[in-house]
């Protein structure tokens, strides 16, 4: 599926609309009308209407059959300075499906006469804001009028993977290993989940392999898990705790009771703005179920009523109970810190035997910290600086940031760069653009596709 297992995504049940992609439904109508001009030129044996020829091109224009005109496109990164390149093979896997021409209602299906290169997903190109040096990710050969329909669809889902794909690589790098839960679904259309999912995955493939590490891959939804089986995780929502009368305790006993032990037990722990209050209350329940498994030696049940981790994820206009009256509101270090001493001395408060005395200390210590609720690259960044103890990172939304203040814009742009005529290729690349090579590149069979 990338560069890391020299493989590509061939069978992935991407659920595309073909019929309206063939037809331009998701196209910019311009390229509409590139596809109507050629066909009519081509249908009717007619040349196109030259005046003069700037480029003083060594052709005959009267010769060239501008309707079938054979041209090579490019499509390369915009991102500076770098973009984890990921929607290659989708964008071959549309260049397979939906390259070609309607006669009447049928759709004629030339993906054979293309020639086409791409590199692998998971690669990463350098831009240093030159249009006239680039590395491209995807280069194609063929009659334009076959693809050219397909410009939008290709850009904007290289657009978007890639986008997605280097901010959770960034966010990755400045968390310094910790595990980053991908929570962005509520933020955008159903339809774009596996997509999305797809491109965390990528991240997080690139970050292991970069810096030799084995982080998780967590995601929210069975969608976003689609194209790379994946299965969406999660433990409970705030409106299971509502259900409890606003028992976090409660909501999260019924939860290990009746959830697979595999499942992680995390509580979250804001409901009543009250962290330290409702996690050390949970905890110690957990404790006396786990302090029963222990004496009967039952591995199964003390796996079940194990607390694996608290999740703070207090709004950002609330002061938690802890840091009240002057405190900082949302989640910030100084809650963090207060957490995470309540937890490892939570023992204290039990009537524990001097036996068990060593398991009580580490089923406290072993309590992992969660946070959520407004993180980004600036804010992770802040805490690891400050070394918070910090366990993993929700991040939602701002995984979806396009701004060029932020550096997070990610543009990807198609180009013709040459034309066939006859046996040779000519140079036709606008002002400012030039055809560029990448090391990089593969030769692609799209039957595979």
């Amino acid at each position: 599926m990338t560069v890391f297992d020299e493989t590509r995504l061939t069978h992935a049940p991407y659920m595309f609309d073909l019929d309206a992609i063939r037809r331009g439904d998701f196209s910019d109508q311009y390229f509409g009308n590139v596809r109507t001009i050629l066909t009519w030129l081509s249908q009717h044996h007619q040349e196109a209407i030259y005046s003069t020829n700037p480029r003083q091109l060594p052709l005959n224009p009267d010769s060239v059959a501008i309707g079938d005109i054979e041209v090579q496109a490019q499509v390369f990164n915009r991102r500076s300075p770098y973009a984890l390149v990921g929607g290659v093979d989708v964008a071959l896997y549309l260049l397979r499906h939906a390259s070609g021409y309607y006669e009447g209602e049928t759709f004629i299906e030339t993906w054979q006469n293309l020639q086409v290169r791409a590199v692998l997903d998971g690669v990463v190109t350098p831009y240093e804001g030159n249009p006239l040096n680039v590395l491209p990710v995807l280069e194609i050969r063929g009659r334009y009028r076959d693809f050219c329909i397909l410009e939008t669809v290709l850009l904007g889902m290289l657009t978007r993977i890639s986008r997605i794909a280097t901010n959770v690589y960034n966010l990755l790098k400045v968390a310094n290993g910790k595990n980053l839960l991908f929570f962005p679904a509520r933020f955008d259309l159903p339809h774009v989940q596996a997509a999305d999912g797809y491109a965390h995955w990528l991240a997080v493939q690139r970050y292991n392999h970069d810096f030799n590490q084995t982080i998780p891959v967590t995601v929210s939804t069975l969608a976003q898990g689609a194209w790379w089986g994946g299965r969406g995780s999660g433990t409970i929502p705030h409106s299971l705790i509502a259900t409890f009368l606003a028992d976090s305790t409660s909501a999260m006993l019924a939860f290990a009771q009746v959830m697979p032990i595999a499942v992680p037990r995390i509580l979250l722990a804001d409901f009543e703005n009250d962290i330290i209050g409702d996690s050390l209350r949970t905890l110690e329940a957990f404790w006396g179920r786990y302090q029963a498994a222990l004496e009967a030696n039952d591995a199964e049940s003390q796996a079940r009523w194990t607390l694996h981790g608290v999740r703070l994820d207090t709004a950002s206009a609330l002061v938690d109970r802890a840091l009240q009256p002057d405190g900082e509101s949302g989640v910030n270090e100084t809650l963090v810190w207060a957490v995470r001493q309540a937890l490892d001395q939570a023992w204290q408060a039990w009537n524990v035997s001097e036996a068990l005395l060593p398991q009580a200390q580490q089923f406290c210590r072993n309590v992992k910290i969660v946070v959520s609720g407004g993180f980004n690259q600036d804010k992770i960044a802040r805490f690891e600086a400050q070394h918070v103890p910090v366990d993993a990172y929700g991040v939602g939304s701002s995984l979806f940031s396009n701004e060029a203040q932020l550096g997070t814009n990610t543009d990807f742009t198609m180009d013709v760069v040459r034309v066939k005529v006859g046996e040779v290729w000519h140079d036709v690349a606008k002002v400012g653009r030039r055809a560029c090579d990448n090391p990089d590149l593969q030769t692609v069979d799209l039957s595979l596709f």
